[in-house]
C-alpha cells in the first residue's frame, strides 16, 4: 500500500508535464495536418475520394486525440500500470490468509472463533473486504495486464532497448527542478537566514528527486519482471499449442503513413508501432458500427423526392421576398432545422390525407434532423443560431409526439380544414397572432437583443406566417389544389432542404474533432468516426451527383437561397 500511495505522488508530479508535452506535439500535428488536407485539396480536387480524405483526417485525429487523452497517457505510464501489479499481489495476500484461516478452523475446531466476542461476525467482515479488495482490483489489474501486452507486442517487433528502459525520463523530474532552482516564495529580510532557508529547500529537493528517481525505477523494475514472466509463459503456450511466434505480427496497413499522428512521451518510442496497430483496429470498428445505422429513409427520401441533379433547386422556394416579415428590424436567418420543422408542421396539416404516407414521411424527416442537428451543432462556432435551433427543436418535439405546433392541434386543423388553401390561411393567421401575443409579452428581450436572439416562440411564429404565405402564394393559384398535389410539391422542397443542408457533412464531421477541450477530444473524434461511417453512402452520393459544390467549406442555407436567386440556374 505504502509503494502504490508512493506511486500517486509520482505520477501527480509528472502528469502536468505529460500534458504540456502532448498538447504541444498536439497542435504542430495538427497544424502539419491541415497543410497536407489542403495540398491534397488543391492536387486532386476538392470532391475528390471525400470519404477517403476524411477517413484518413480521421484517422489521424482519432490517433492524436487517444494518445494525448489524459486517462490514456496516465494508464500507460509506468508507475500507474505496475500499480496493478501491487493490487494483484495484495489480493493473492489477502487470499492467502483467508485460506490459512479456513485450515487453522478446519484443525483447531471452533477455538479460534471462541477466543473473541465478535465469533461469527469476524468471519463475515473479512469475507466483506476481500470482496471489496477483489472489485478494487480488477480495474488496475486489467490496465496492467493490458501495458504488459502492448510491451510484450513492442518486443516482438525488436523495439528492446534495455539500455533506455531503466531511464528516469527527464519529464518524471523537470516540475522538481524547477522548484528547486526557483526563488523561495516569500521573503525574508535577514541574508544569512534567506541563504540557509535556500539551501534547505534545494536539500529537500535535492532528496524528493532522487526519492522521485528511485519510485520510477522501482516501477520500471517491477514491469520488465513483469514482462519477462509474461513473455516466457506465452511462450510457452504456443510451443504447447504449436502457434508460430510470428502469426501475431503486425499486417502492413494500407493507405497513408499516420506514426507521426501517435503522441508519445519520452522512452515510448517502442509503443508507437503496437499502439498505431491497436487504434487502427478500434477505428475500423467504430467505423463499421456507423455503417450498420446508416439512414436508409433520408437516402430514399433524397433519391426519389429531391431535384439532386438540377442542384436542390427548389430550396428556394420556401421564401419569398414578396412576403413581407413579421419584424421591422432585420431578416432572422432561418437556420436549416426551422424550414424544414415548419414545412412538416404545414404537412402534417393537410386535409383528406393518408396518413400513412404522412407517418412515413414524418419518420423520415424525423431521421433527417437528426442530422441536421449535427451540422448546425458543429457549423455554428459563434453560436448566433443557439435560439434559432433551440426552436426547431423544441416545435419539432411537439408535432412529432403529439401533433402540435405552439398550441395548434395538427391534427384537428387537418379534420376541420376543407381544402389545403384553407389550413395556410388558417395557419398563417395563427402564426400572425401569437406573433403579436408572443412579442408583447417578451417585448423587453426583443427591444434588447436582436431578433436571431428572441424567445423561440416569435421565431417560430415568424417562420411559420413566411412559410406558410409562401406556400401559399406559390400555390394557391392553382384551381384544383388538392392536398396529394401539395404533399408532393412540400416533401421535394423539403427533400432539397435537406440534401442542402447535408453537403455540410464533410465540414461538420471535420470540424466536431477540433472544436473540443482535451478532456472531450477523444469523445468528439469517436463520435466523428461513427458519424462518418452513418453517413458515408449519403457523402458519396452528393459527391456523385454535385461535383461543383465545395465540401470543404460551411454553407448556410441564405447562401443557397442568395445563389439560386442570382443563377435562376442549375449546377
Amino acid at each position: 500500500m505504502f509503494i502504490l500511495l508512493l506511486s500517486m505522488f509520482s505520477s501527480a508530479i509528472a502528469i502536468s508535464k505529460m500534458k504540456r508535452d502532448l498538447e504541444l506535439k498536439y497542435e504542430i500535428n495538427k497544424e502539419a495536418q491541415k497543410e497536407c488536407a489542403n495540398q491534397i485539396d488543391e492536387e486532386a480536387g476538392a470532391n475528390s475520394k471525400v470519404v477517403n480524405n476524411l477517413g484518413s483526417e480521421l484517422m489521424a485525429d482519432w490517433m492524436m486525440a487517444h494518445t494525448s487523452s489524459p486517462q490514456i497517457v496516465l494508464a500507460r505510464s509506468v508507475t500507474c500500470a505496475t500499480s496493478g501489479a501491487y493490487c494483484l499481489l495484495s489480493t493473492l495476500t489477502l487470499l492467502e490468509a483467508m485460506t490459512l484461516r479456513y485450515f487453522l478452523l478446519d484443525y483447531y475446531g471452533d477455538c479460534v472463533n471462541n477466543g473473541s466476542d465478535y465469533k461469527w461476525s469476524i468471519f463475515l467482515n473479512l469475507i466483506v473486504q476481500f470482496a471489496a479488495v477483489v472489485v478494487g482490483t480488477i480495474a488496475p489489474t486489467v490496465r496492467w495486464f493490458k501495458a504488459l501486452r502492448y510491451m510484450r507486442q513492442a518486443l516482438r517487433l525488436g523495439s528492446n532497448n534495455t539500455n533506455r528502459r531503466f531511464r528516469v525520463e527527464q519529464y518524471w523530474t523537470e516540475s522538481l527542478f524547477l522548484i528547486k532552482e526557483r526563488p523561495l516564495g516569500f521573503q525574508i529580510h535577514n541574508k544569512w537566514l534567506r541563504k540557509k532557508a535556500h539551501d534547505a529547500k534545494v536539500l529537500l529537493f535535492q532528496l524528493l528527486i532522487k526519492l522521485q528517481k528511485g519510485i520510477v525505477l522501482i516501477n520500471k523494475v517491477t514491469q520488465f519482471i513483469s514482462i519477462v514472466l509474461l513473455y516466457f509463459m506465452l511462450a510457452a503456450r504456443d510451443c504447447c499449442s504449436n502457434v508460430s511466434s510470428t502469426s501475431s505480427g503486425t499486417e502492413p496497413q494500407s493507405g497513408p503513413d499516420l506514426r507521426r499522428f501517435i503522441l508519445h512521451l519520452e522512452g515510448e518510442e517502442e509503443l508507437v508501432e503496437v499502439m498505431m496497430k491497436d487504434i487502427h483496429k478500434t477505428t475500423n470498428q467504430l467505423f463499421h458500427v456507423g455503417e450498420k445505422k446508416e439512414p436508409k429513409h433520408v437516402i430514399e427520401l433524397i433519391m426519389e423526392k429531391s431535384s439532386i441533379l438540377e442542384g436542390f433547386k427548389r430550396v428556394t422556394t420556401f421564401d419569398n421576398d414578396q412576403v413581407s416579415s413579421l419584424h421591422d428590424e432585420e431578416t432572422t436567418p432561418y437556420g436549416w432545422a426551422l424550414p424544414l420543422v415548419t414545412l412538416g408542421s404545414i404537412i402534417m396539416a393537410l386535409p383528406n390525407m393518408d396518413m400513412l404516407s404522412v407517418e412515413k414521411f414524418i419518420g423520415a424527416l424525423s431521421e433527417g434532423l437528426y442530422y441536421v442537428k449535427f451540422i448546425e451543432c458543429n457549423i455554428d462556432k459563434e453560436g448566433k443560431l443557439i435560439k434559432v435551433k433551440r426552436a426547431a427543436e423544441t416545435m419539432w418535439h411537439g408535432v412529432d409526439l403529439y401533433g402540435k405546433w405552439l398550441d395548434v392541434d395538427l391534427y384537428k386543423l387537418s379534420h376541420q380544414s376543407k381544402s389545403p388553401r384553407e389550413t395556410l390561411e388558417t395557419l398563417g393567421e395563427d402564426a400572425k397572432n401569437r406573433y403579436g401575443k408572443y412579442k408583447a409579452k417578451y417585448r423587453d428581450i426583443c427591444n434588447r437583443e436582436p431578433p436571431s436572439s428572441w424567445p423561440i416562440e416569435v421565431l417560430a411564429s415568424n417562420a411559420m406566417y413566411r412559410i406558410s404565405q409562401t406556400v401559399l402564394l406559390n400555390y394557391g393559384r392553382i384551381e384544383d389544389l388538392r392536398s396529394e398535389i401539395l404533399f408532393e410539391e412540400l416533401t421535394g422542397t423539403i427533400s432539397d432542404i435537406l440534401g442542402a443542408c447535408l453537403t455540410n457533412l464533410p465540414y461538420a464531421i471535420s470540424a466536431k474533432c477540433s472544436n473540443s477541450t482535451v478532456e472531450e477530444r477523444e469523445d468528439s473524434v469517436r463520435d466523428a468516426v461513427e458519424m462518418l461511417g452513418r453517413t458515408k453512402k449519403i457523402i458519396e452520393l452528393l459527391a456523385e451527383k454535385i461535383p461543383t459544390v465545395d465540401f470543404s467549406q460551411s454553407t448556410t442555407i441564405e447562401y443557397w437561397l442568395l445563389m439560386h436567386m442570382q443563377n435562376n440556374t442549375t449546377f
